[in-house]
């Protein structure tokens, strides 16, 4: 699998974003865990470290990152490899 660029990874977790938002419970629990309001995603849409939040969010709960995975029709790696291009990534020995 080729390796993502800031960029790509960036837009992969815009489109958790989108994910996330059609999914009333996902939302919900994001949005209880994170602090933020409905309102302010639109705002942070662009913000990196926000969507690096958002792809934490997901790779902490194996099961939404297979139902992601498969609504992007993407393999369940790519989502962790995305995270890793983006702010704040810390690799675990």
């Amino acid at each position: 699998m080729p390796r993502m660029n800031e960029a790509e990874a960036a837009a992969m977790a815009q489109q958790a974003v989108i994910f996330l938002s059609q999914d009333e419970e996902l939302l919900g629990r994001f949005l209880a865990l994170s602090g933020i309001g409905p309102a302010e995603i639109r705002g942070r849409i662009g913000d990196t470290a926000f969507l690096a939040g958002v792809m934490d969010f997901l790779l902490a709960h194996e099961p939404s990152v297979l139902a992601f995975a498969s609504w992007a029709e993407i393999d369940p790696a790519v989502p962790a490899q995305a995270r890793a291009m983006l702010p704040g990534f810390q690799y675990d020995d």
